[in-house]
């Protein structure tokens, strides 16, 4: 009964926990790392194929988006998440397989130029297909018996649709130990989805940090805000850019903007139009409206039990083709445009920055956390002048920020979640900065009075016995710059490697099988052996 950090440890990204119990092998969360990489991560200590199912806590790409490369690299089993949270997965992960794989298009493009040998993406399209379809819909608050001994429960963690902390019940032999799994827990007070529910107590607890050393500060009306902002740039003859995350932060602007013109709160300007170009921020509305009653909060279930759609006013218009992108800068009336990516580092907002920022009628909203070295914190840090596309771009126009609106708890929001939960023996803290998992991972100690601290990558802890395994200290070294292995990994050779190693496994578990379906199967893999014996 054993557990092992292998993700988001001293790291913001990346989530990913394996464990072991029951003679099961199984994964909570299965995230990409994105943006700054620290430290080395260790790699699974068993193959792909050989894991037997994993548990997402929800559909955020730092939690979700290696899932295809998992099942590229043999994984066949079943993934549990909530209803809404598959949903979510069905059009990220494809995005993001898009990503990749228009990458590998114009990294062979410019490479064959060069000379060089073909890129091959991690993971394909067809993996990602082949992977949804192995997604299991789990309700909230209901006991789920994913295997002998191992009972999961899913409890809203209010901070994105479907995202919950998971509770596991893990019984080897005569001994049953429970852990809860925090996932990324949700501020208080958000528009449309509901505040964090905190799970019944638990032995262990592993929990994120991402505030874990900072306050929000005072909230701020946000409605009134956004509609002041609106009616100055707007009484200015501009546009109010948007650069808004596409899952979560776009549905939230939404969900503002249609109380501001339900109560009239811009004059002069009735009618206003607001263009959402992102399509993939369009497919995630359109599950936001049918995910409602499993993750709605109570003013926009209020809404919906009245027949008004929380999403949706007159107004509203949606871009989904290229050529509806760019017609949108055709339009000389002032407007909103809300589109991704939320920092201005790739996506359809760079061509709307391109034609906006050089005016000083219009306006730049950020609405979202702006990590260094985008664009979007250049911006955010008071930039004169930018380059977009290759052209230097005269920042004129007037730039400004939403706070208040972030997804995720604050060291306060944090230590209240983690003391509302009885009988833990143990903190571990993870998802979070590298010194910022140490401060909060002390502050628990300080506030709770129960032992908390920060694994490495590669740390195991044993459940049963409530106590490190000495033979493994984590993994501790710094990654050098240009050093990551997937630049230097033969991505097509090793996931060659990974279909032998699952075939090996097959082959063991077909052991007493008839010896006409042995014959058959040897004979398969002789035709295949022939075929590639060059």
């Amino acid at each position: 009964m054993q557990l092992e950090f292998i993700g988001a440890a001293h790291e913001v990204t990346g989530s990913l926990y394996y464990l072991e119990c029951a003679g099961a092998r199984f994964l909570v969360d299965c995230g990409m790392e994105q943006g700054t990489d620290i430290y080395e991560n260790k790699d699974l200590p068993v193959d792909a194929g050989s894991v037997d199912f994993v548990l997402l806590t929800h559909a955020h790409i730092d939690h979700s988006g290696n899932l295809p490369l998992l099942y590229a690299k043999g994984f066949r089993g079943k993934v549990y998440a909530t209803r809404a949270t598959a949903h979510l997965c069905g059009i990220m992960l494809r995005d993001s397989t898009h990503i990749q794989e228009f990458e590998a298009e114009w990294r062979n493009r410019k490479g064959k130029r060069q000379g060089k040998a073909p890129y091959v993406p991690p993971y394909t399209m067809e993996d990602t297909e082949n992977l949804l379809k192995n997604f299991v819909g789990c309700e909230y608050e209901a006991d789920l018996a994913i295997a002998p001994g191992i009972t999961a429960r899913f409890t809203d963690a209010g901070h994105l649709l479907g995202s919950a902390s998971i509770r596991l019940t893990l019984t080897e032999g005569d001994k049953t130990r429970t852990i809860i799994f925090s996932g990324d827990i949700g501020n208080t007070s958000q528009p449309l989805i509901r505040d964090p529910r905190v799970p019944e107590g638990a032995d262990y607890v592993v929990m994120e940090s991402t505030y874990g050393d900072r306050s929000h500060g005072p909230r701020m009306d946000s409605i009134s805000f956004l509609a002041d902002v609106l009616q100055r740039t707007f009484d200015r003859g501009g546009n109010v850019v948007i650069p808004s995350f596409a899952v979560g932060r776009t549905q939230e602007m939404l969900y503002f903007i249609r109380q501001i013109k339900n109560e009239g709160r811009v004059k002069g300007h009735d009618g206003f139009k607001v263009y959402v170009d992102s399509p993939l921020a369009i497919e995630a509305t359109k599950i936001f409206t049918q995910d409602t009653y499993e993750c709605y909060d109570e003013d926009a279930m209020a809404l919906v039990r009245q027949g008004i759609n929380p999403l949706a006013f007159d107004g509203l218009v949606t871009a989904v083709s290229s050529d509806e992108s760019k017609a949108i800068n055709t339009i000389t009336e002032p407007k909103v445009i809300i589109s991704a990516s939320g920092m201005c580092d790739a996506g359809r907002i760079k061509h709307h920055l391109k034609h906006n920022l050089w005016r000083p009628e219009c306006t730049i909203l950020f609405v979202g956390y702006q990590s260094a070295g985008t664009l979007g914190r250049i911006l955010y840090d008071g930039a004169k002048e930018v380059r977009i596309f290759g052209e230097d771009i005269a920042v004129a126009a007037e730039i400004n920020t939403l706070t208040g609106v972030s997804g995720h708890a604050d060291v306060n929001g944090l230590l209240s979640w983690i003391k509302a939960i009885d009988g833990v023996k143990r903190v571990f803290v993870t998802h979070g900065e590298d010194t910022v998992t140490e401060i909060f991972a002390g502050r628990v100690t300080q506030e709770t009075g129960r032992p908390a601290d920060a694994p490495f990558s590669g740390t195991v802890f044993d459940l049963a016995l409530g106590d490190y395994v000495l033979t493994e200290s984590g993994i501790r070294l710094k990654k050098a710059a240009g050093s990551q292995k997937s630049e230097k990994a033969a991505r097509a050779y090793e996931k060659l490697l990974a279909m032998g190693r699952r075939l090996m496994d097959v082959i063991k578990r077909n052991e007493g099988g008839a010896n006409k379906d042995l014959e058959k199967f040897s004979r398969e893999l002789q035709s295949v052996c022939d075929r590639w014996d060059r």
